[in-house]
Parts: C-alpha cells; structure tokens; sequence
C-alpha cells in the first residue's frame, strides 16, 4: 500500500513498535531550558503535548489518563486538602485535583516555567484555567530541592512526570531516595500517587521497577493500569501509603460511587466504581510480579471513613 506523503508524527514506543499520526498543524515547536516542547494538533487525536519526541497528552483521550492518575489516590484518602503535584505542566492533573470538594490547598512543582506558560497558551480544553483557582501555588523548581526544604505536610502526593528515561528530566524522580522524601512530606494517613510507564506486555520494566522502589518505601502498594489509546495500549499507575485501610483495592464499586457522588458530584467521564474495580485486576501475567512483599501495614485511627 503506497503511503500517504502528509506529515507525520512518529511516537516510538519502543525500538520495534511506532506509532504514527498524521500531523494537521505545528502550533509551536521550541527547546524549553530543559527539553524540546512541541504542540501539534493530529487528525485522529486533536491537540497534542510532546516533550523530547513522546506524546504526553492528547487532546481526544487525556481524560483517561488523568482521572486514573489523580481520583483512586484521592477517594481512598477520603479528606484530601492538602495536595502535592510533581509535574503536570499540561494543567490537566491540576482540574482533576481540584473537582474534590475537600481540597483546600495545592502545591504544584514544575521545574519547566516555559512549559506551562506554553501549555496555558495552546492547551485551554486539558487546563480548563485551573492555574488560575486561587487554591494553586505554582514553585519552578526541581522537586527534590522543593521537598527538601518546606515544612510543608500533604494528605496526597500526585506524581505526573515525563517517563524515567536515562539522562531524561525526571530520572531521578522515579527513585527510592525520591519516594523516601515524598513519604517524609505526608501527614498521617497521607497517599502518593504516581504514573509508572507502560505495562503493556514486553515493555512493563519501568511499571515493575516503580512498584518495586515504592514497596522499600511504603508498607501497602497496589499497581493498577487503564487503557490509554494515544499511549499505545495499557498504562500503568501505582498508588502507595502505610495504612492498609488506605488502600484502594479494598474500596468497593459502590463504596466509590458513594464518595465520588459526595466529593465530586458527578463530572467524570471515565472513573466510577465499575471501571475502579477493572483498573485494580490485572492481568494473569501482570498479576505475579506486581505482589512483592509488603512490611506490616501500620494501623491508625486516620483512616479513611466509610
């Protein structure tokens, strides 16, 4: 079949497997301090983020991945008015943040200001103006030196960074010694949160090693995944705390409709209870190598209520 010679933008998700969009319009293409930023709006996916060549958001389907991301963290916390965000220059983590009723405060560190100055400009359907409420603090800065110097306490941590490719941005954000300091900056009962790469099988290495680092650092860690389809197939989340009554595995589907109805009011259109209890079993070839041993989960009485 003879291609069509239009532009195209080619995704490579690994050396053997591509994906390719066909390219309506370059909105902006630049080198920010720190990456290689680019807006482009496709045929299939509409307006699209790319840092250093890979697609981050697209506009038809980045609901997906950040409800996944932001809500299971947040309802199984139940009282979340603190909340820490490490990325999510796009805005859109912010939004789905700042739909639970219960938040008071945000902290959104991003070490790129170009970034999210571009990002305001070219993606207002992912923001919707969430840098504007008056809850959000924005900080430019590498999050390690954030943390390392507030005295600041969260309820949740909401990690939304770029991939944990060598010599990439956010490397050393995907380590032990990072999810040490995230866990010393979380109140009692607190939550982290955090996207950990494909789990699609033969490409599920960074989605192991993330759960992995988490369980050297928290007592109850539980990975899940959601279909992303601009992604290229099932991408994986971990949410991670040190009170087993936190854990969202444990929540029903109803026991999440109920909470997301009270927090919320609706306003979803991906994450309800059915699709929470899909997202938490894995598949059979998933299922061994995501079940390491976890410490004695702490009990406390800051448990999320019913």
């Amino acid at each position: 079949m003879r291609e069509d010679p239009g532009l195209w933008f080619h995704d490579i998700i690994n050396p053997h497997f591509v994906h390719k969009h066909r390219v309506e319009d370059i909105l902006y293409s630049a080198p920010t301090p720190f990456q290689l930023l680019q807006v482009i709006r496709t045929a299939s996916f509409g307006h699209c983020l790319i840092l250093d060549g890979k697609l981050q958001s697209s506009e038809k389907d980045e609901f997906i991945y950040h409800e996944a991301l932001v809500h299971p963290a947040m309802i199984a916390h139940g009282r979340p008015a603190t909340v820490f965000v490490a990325g999510g220059a796009e805005g859109a983590t912010l939004r789905e943040i700042l739909k639970n009723g219960a938040v008071e405060r945000v902290i959104m560190v991003d070490i790129d200001e170009q970034a999210v100055d571009v990002c305001r400009r070219f993606l207002p359907s992912l923001h919707q103006n969430s840098f504007e409420d008056e809850r959000v603090q924005i900080c430019y800065q590498d999050a390690r030196e954030y943390l390392s110097a507030t005295p600041e306490r969260f309820d949740v941590a909401v990690l939304d960074l770029t991939d944990p490719m060598e010599e990439g941005l956010a490397h050393l954000l995907y380590t032990e010694e990072f999810y040490r300091m995230v866990a010393e900056r979380l109140r009692p009962g607190g939550v982290l949160c955090t996207q950990a790469g494909s789990c699609n099988w033969g490409e599920m290495d960074t989605y192991l090693a993330v759960g992995n680092a988490l369980r050297s650092v928290f007592s109850v860690v539980s990975q899940y995944q959601a279909h992303v389809p601009s992604f290229g197939g099932q991408w994986g989340f971990v949410v991670a705390s040190n009170e087993q009554a936190l854990d969202p595995v444990l929540l029903s589907p109803e026991v999440i409709d109920r909470r997301l109805s009270a927090a919320l009011g609706g306003d979803l259109r991906f994450y309800d209870g059915t699709t929470h209890r899909g997202m938490f079993h894995l598949p059979r070839y998933l299922r061994p190598q995501t079940r390491g041993r976890r410490k004695a989960a702490a009990r406390s009485s800051s448990a999320a209520p019913p």
